[in-house]
């Protein structure tokens, strides 16, 4: 007779995990896949620098995850490791800044077993009762920085998807496993949505803290939880600033960012345009020599950084 596989066995729960009351919101957000301008990462963080967590419940690795793909992160020591920092995959229970709590699902985005890891997770939601499912992703497009960063929502809220959805495209792309588990709650009949930020592209590779600040602010609007945002929304003044800098002392950068200006402002006025993406041609308006000029920005940012630890 075969094994049988069982959803739950994706996941254990620790010693003295805590009781989880029924009726909270479940937040999710993965890393791996895409991640433009580190938004999901920078709401980690930010969570559990900023709020009291406990562990509910953590996924398998060796099941899961491709450890040659996504390595874990040693400390070395001059002739010996100190430590040793597998990624993980986890759902806490956290309490906001008002002390409301909710579910937070944060980690890797798994490598293997796609279909039972939905299973895993929507079973979960069904077990601990969750009120409804808000997820985050964050993409890059080719939208301006000078412009707030705009948002396409999916899922049961029609409400939500009224409010923050700016982009409302008709297309295939690559999935998400979260799109994958928004669209099994739907089938469910369950309350679930997802947003996705659209982060600009010339900034995706960077830790861009207003992309943080935005997927903060989208969860609250769903779900009523108050986040710590006044850290994030600090670098972000100084990022933004030095950003600017940079745009300012080259004109072809001006010109790209103009052209980005342009077509992202006649989008947002209800022009005939079939996207704020694209040109009357159909075509993206490339932004690769802003990429390869922030590269240098970038560089002289990470070379203050060290320096300003010497």
């Amino acid at each position: 007779m075969g094994t049988v596989n069982h959803p739950e066995d994706l996941y254990s729960a620790p010693d003295g995990a805590p009781t989880v009351p029924a009726g909270l919101h479940l937040v999710a957000g993965l890393t791996g896949f895409v991640d433009a301008g580190s938004a999901v990462a920078q709401v980690a963080t930010s969570i559990f620098d900023g709020l009291d967590h406990e562990l509910v419940a953590e996924f398998d690795p060796d099941v899961l995850l491709d450890w040659r793909a996504r390595r874990p992160v040693i400390t070395f020591e001059h002739d010996h490791i100190t430590a040793v920092e597998p990624p993980r995959l986890a759902l806490h229970l956290v309490r906001d800044e008002l002390g409301q709590p909710f579910l937070f699902l944060t980690g890797y985005e798994p490598d293997f077993q796609w279909n039972r890891f939905v299973d895993a997770v929507t079973g979960l939601a069904d077990r601990l009762q969750v009120a409804d499912t808000t997820w985050v992703q964050s993409i890059p497009m080719p939208v301006p920085h000078t412009r707030p960063i705009s948002l396409t929502v999916s899922g049961t809220r029609a409400d939500l998807v009224e409010q923050l959805s700016v982009w409302k495209p008709e297309t295939q792309a690559p999935a998400n496993v979260l799109h994958l588990v928004e669209h099994r709650l739907t089938q469910l009949g369950a309350s679930v949505t997802g947003l996705v930020l659209l982060v600009p592209h010339y900034l995706g590779d960077t830790e861009f803290p207003d992309a943080a600040v935005t997927a903060l602010s989208s969860i609250a609007a769903a779900t009523g939880l108050i986040f710590p945002t006044d850290a994030l929304r600090a670098s972000d003044r100084e990022f933004r600033t030095r950003v600017d800098e940079q745009v300012a002392g080259n004109p072809e950068l001006q010109r790209l960012v103009g052209v980005l200006e342009e077509r992202h402002d006649t989008y947002m006025e209800g022009n005939p345009v079939a996207s704020p993406l694209t040109n009357e041609d159909g075509e993206v308006p490339t932004a690769d020599a802003i990429a390869a000029e922030l590269e240098r920005f970038l560089a002289d940012r990470r070379s203050d950084g060290d320096a300003s630890t010497d």
